[in-house]
C-alpha cells in the first residue's frame, strides 16, 4: 500500500537549502544520517499536466492568504516574485538561498487535501 510521496529538490546548495526549510519555513525534519535532513511536509496532492516532454517536475507550496503569507516570507527576508493570478489559482515564486526556487500560491480550486487515506 502506498502510505506517502517523497520530493526531492534538486540544489547547488543543499545545507543552506535545507536551513531554508527548517529556519525559514519551520518544517520539521529527521536526520537520516551525517546531517541529510527529511523534512515532514504539509498534506499533499499531485497533479498531471499535459507536456511536450517528461521529466519535468514542479514543487508548489500551498496557503490560505498569498498577501499574508508573502508578508510574513518578507519579515524573514524572503523575496518572492510578483504575484500572477491564473485561473487555477494566485502564484509566486520563493527564491531558494541555492538559486532554485519553488512555487507558492492560494488555490481557486478545490483541493484533495481531505481525501487522503
Amino acid at each position: 500500500m502506498i502510505f506517502g510521496a517523497h520530493v526531492i529538490v534538486y540544489s547547488q546548495d543543499a545545507a543552506a537549502d535545507r536551513a531554508f526549510l527548517r529556519d525559514v519555513l519551520g518544517f520539521s525534519s529527521v536526520d537520516a544520517g551525517h546531517g541529510w535532513l527529511i523534512f515532514a511536509l504539509p498534506p499533499s496532492e499531485v497533479a498531471v499536466h499535459p507536456a511536450e516532454q517528461n521529466g519535468r517536475h514542479e514543487l508548489y507550496l500551498l496557503c490560505d492568504d498569498l498577501k499574508a503569507e508573502i508578508s510574513a516570507l518578507g519579515e524573514k527576508g524572503v523575496q518572492c516574485s510578483e504575484v500572477h493570478e491564473e485561473r487555477w489559482g494566485s502564484i509566486t515564486r520563493i527564491q531558494l538561498p541555492g538559486g532554485g526556487a519553488v512555487g507558492l500560491y492560494q488555490p481557486k480550486h478545490p483541493t484533495a487535501l481531505g481525501l487522503a487515506r
